[in-house]
């Protein structure tokens, strides 16, 4: 992470904001003596419509090792049904 004043932020935005899009770096605005802001680049996750590629990227699993999750997850479910959730507001 760098340090830079706001009077070098405001002479080059853009060089600065292209450093953060394309390189990944980081900045510390300063003002004075005194850090104010933080420039650093946005994370960023996947969308929904890479979730098809993101499935079959998954290894397969095989025929008894899928049906042992399948099991796994009838219990799960199982289980969820029968939990009786009491009132949040009731004192106990």
């Amino acid at each position: 992470m760098s340090d830079i004043t706001i009077t070098e932020i405001s002479r080059n935005f853009s060089d600065f904001i292209n450093r953060v899009a394309y390189r990944g770096e980081h900045f510390t605005i300063f003002r004075g003596k005194k850090a104010v802001a933080e420039i650093r680049p946005v994370p960023s996750g996947k969308t929904l419509s890479e979730m098809k590629s993101i499935l079959e990227s998954l290894p397969k699993l095989h025929l008894p090792e899928a049906e042992e999750f399948k099991k796994d997850l009838q219990d799960i479910r199982a289980e969820g049904n029968q939990e009786m959730l009491g009132n949040p507001w009731e004192l106990s």
